[in-house]
């Protein structure tokens, strides 16, 4: 089970099967499901032409091109083509759609079609952004309609049609079953179990096998202390902090940043150095960098005393061959770099000690003392500040002693914006009342679990704290044991309890890259067991925040 191959697969054949120079028309959708999974110069060079949008009507015509149209069958986007093929550009189409296209589009393609310029029409099902092998999702926030209980309409829609893509691109026809206390969770479950009926033909894979597949639909309400927490493994951390779109980090308001690092990829598949790196901690990426630089200054005989990441980025900065010889490294001295002046000035070690102890084994008494002398930091930034809170809110809603409305009065007073409604509409959304939570998140926790003491060998990447782990990976092992009980996850037709092998846990409300590195870890530790995550959104806690805003759970 690997999405980006299966999606590289589609591209890779919409672009050989059609021989000769050619351009790529693509739509809003497919642009970044395309380039999530190949870099644009190696398309170029397998005699793509150009790339070009399907909306852009401004485009000189060459009929001795060849088209190749790759579009989500939307509205707007099968307008744009039927409004293309009226006019034709290019001397031939070859036309594949993400979804299943409706027979009334197809006819409108049909008569559109004057000049007879279209060779072929085919379904290639990448409905879906492949972030990495084991990891997809929508770029969807504010997934819940103006009922709490329901979907937002459209991206419901979005939501089925790309989970349906996905397990035909995957060729599964699994098992389903779902959290039963979400209703947004009961219903996908159920819509897609009843599309894979209705749509029989299609999941005929003619793959015959004795150990069925899972989809397992879980809600983002069950853990929402995940997504508040700072980050420590380098993608989380990275996208914790400064933020990945569709593979892409936005720079530019970095300070001292080189024009070239105004915008990075930051791709698992294009990149060798991240590949390898992505789920170490803090401290070691900041090894591996150095070790780099090191083999560097012994070839170039340069001989520059180098202790810390500022050391590492003024090097690069002085040596500009480094970066022809290092390739990808040098941008990850830059982000690297950043992050090390976050931890400094916002003082993230200390921060994340307390989020840590609070989370995961502190008592009332000495949480309350901690949070108190950090509010009062200098360093911290407002969302540090209401991140602390709301784990506190979280961890002590119920607490006959709790200094919620004091840490709320603190956060008012130091002017951080919406403090108290916020957290008001968090607790809502996912609080120990609320409806979409069914986890007991602390009752079972107690002690448990020594804290891991992350240090790496740089001096000012010390004292890392890792010691929270998500709910999901609870969830992976009574799933991996045949013990995940039917009562809170319910079966959609037919049931299987015998231990999986193959299981696709796509949360509603999004995932994150913290839980990413969780089923990593658990497919290297459980070779008779693949996971594959998705969700409606990869979120940080900016993001996640929005989700929690927009719900009306929370209104």
């Amino acid at each position: 089970m690997n999405c980006v191959k299966a999606v590289r697969d589609y591209v890779t054949k919409m672009i050989t099967d059609t021989a000769g120079m050619k351009v790529m028309l693509l739509d809003p959708d497919t642009t970044p499901i395309v380039s999530m999974v190949y870099a644009q110069s190696e398309i170029l060079q397998k005699e793509v032409y150009l790339l070009e949008s399907i909306k852009q009507t401004a485009r000189e015509v060459m009929t001795h091109l060849k088209a190749i149209v790759f579009i989500r069958p939307t509205q707007s986007s099968i307008d744009a083509l039927v409004a293309e093929l009226k006019r034709p550009k290019y001397g031939q189409y070859d036309i594949y759609l993400t979804n299943v296209l409706k027979p009334s589009q197809l006819e409108r393609l049909a008569e559109a079609d004057e000049h007879e310029v279209v060779r072929e029409v085919q379904e290639f099902f990448a409905d879906y952004l492949a972030l990495g092998p084991q990891l997809f999702n929508f770029n969807l926030t504010g997934v819940v309609g103006d009922d709490p209980r329901r979907w937002h309409p459209e991206y419901y829609d979005r939501v089925q049609q790309g989970l349906l893509a996905l397990l035909l691109s995957l060729k599964k026809k699994p098992v389903i079953r779902y959290q039963e206390s979400s209703p947004q969770c009961k219903k996908l479950a159920q819509e897609v179990g009843g599309m894979m009926s209705r749509e029989a033909s299609l999941f005929d894979f003619r793959v015959s096998t004795d150990i069925p597949s899972i989809l397992l639909v879980i809600d983002r309400r069950d853990d929402p202390i995940t997504p508040l927490l700072n980050q420590w493994t380098y993608q989380a951390m990275v996208h914790e902090r400064l933020g990945i779109t569709n593979n892409r980090v936005d720079l530019s308001k970095v300070p001292n940043v080189g024009k070239d690092m105004k915008e990075i990829v930051l791709s698992s598949e294009q990149d060798e150095f991240y590949q390898r790196n992505m789920m170490l901690n803090f401290g070691e990426i900041g090894e591996n960098i150095k070790s780099l630089v090191d083999e560097f200054q012994q070839k170039s005989k340069a001989n520059e005393k180098l202790e810390t990441i500022a050391d590492m980025k003024n090097f690069v900065e002085n040596y500009p061959q480094f970066r022809a010889m290092s390739g990808s490294v040098s941008k990850h001295v830059s982000v690297v770099g950043e992050l090390s002046r976050q931890v400094d000035v916002y003082d993230l070690l200390t921060l994340s000690e307390t989020e840590q102890e609070l989370v995961c084994q502190g008592k009332h008494t000495e949480m309350v003392q901690n949070i108190k002398q950090i509010l009062a930091s200098q360093k911290l930034n407002d969302d540090d500040r209401l991140r602390l809170v709301m784990l506190y809110a979280v961890r002590y809603e119920n607490s006959s002693n709790s200094s919620l409305r004091t840490f709320v009065d603190t956060l008012e007073q130091q002017g951080v914006p919406h403090a108290r409604e916020k957290i008001d509409r968090l607790l809502d959304y996912a609080g120990a009342r609320s409806a979409g939570r069914s986890s007991d998140l602390f009752g079972t926790r107690g002690a448990a679990g020594l804290l891991k003491k992350v240090t790496g060998g740089l001096k000012g990447v010390e004292n890392i704290y890792t010691q929270h782990t998500p709910l999901l990976a609870a969830t992976l092992d009574q799933l991996a044991k045949g013990k995940l009980k039917d009562g809170p996850f319910p079966f959609v037709d037919r049931q299987y309890r015998e231990k999986p092998q193959d299981v696709i846990v796509f949360m509603v409300g999004g995932c994150t890259y913290a839980e990413a590195r969780t089923v990593a870890q658990f497919n290297d530790t459980n070779p008779h067991m693949r996971v594959l995550l998705g969700g409606t959104a990869v979120h940080n806690m900016k993001s996640f925040l929005e989700e929690v805003r927009t719900s009306s759970a929370g209104k």
